[in-house]
């Protein structure tokens, strides 16, 4: 009898283990900052994630980045690769970004048929203001060529001209 409830408890105990973990989030958080392109004179938001479970085919995953000129929040849908386990989502554009202000971000996760599998709400914070940017981009075109609007009779100006926030 006492061998018969050990071997019903380990049967118990080993099919418990075998059972896959529910709801367990298919993404995890890897990375987050701002992107200053110094060249190109724009800033982005950059948010990594790592794929922890497989998530069915046709889902999608939709980021919403604080707009830091204010407005409108920044919106960006991208579709989820079975096959590829890192994510990289990259805003619009942004500008007016302020040094050691936390600006949020919040990415979903949606199946095929729209029924959301995740959400993750986070913060990104810049060390930098987007002022030191300059105002125009120095370079243009696919050779990166000098732009001919900073650059006067291709010489480089005394001081840059910074951007500025229009709000």
């Amino acid at each position: 009898m006492k061998s018969a409830m050990i071997s019903a408890l380990l049967a118990a105990a080993v099919a418990a283990g075998c059972q896959r973990e529910s709801g367990r989030d298919p993404l995890e958080l890897t990375g987050k900052m701002f992107v200053f392109n110094y060249r190109l004179a724009y800033a982005t938001y950059m948010v990594t994630l790592n794929k922890t479970e497989p998530v069915p085919d046709g889902s999608t995953v939709v980021a919403t980045f604080e707009n830091p000129a204010g407005g409108n929040p920044l919106t960006l849908e991208r579709k989820l690769f079975p096959k590829l386990n890192k994510v990289v989502l990259e805003s619009p554009d942004i500008t007016c970004v302020k040094k050691q202000r936390p600006y949020a971000v919040t990415i979903e996760v949606k199946g095929p048929d729209g029924t959301s599998l995740q959400r993750l709400e986070t913060t990104v914070v810049s060390d930098i203001d987007q002022d030191v940017m300059p105002a125009k981009p120095l370079v243009e075109g696919p050779a990166y060529d000098k732009n001919p609007e900073v650059f006067k009779d291709g010489k480089a100006p005394a001081r840059f001209e910074t951007a500025t926030c229009p709000t």
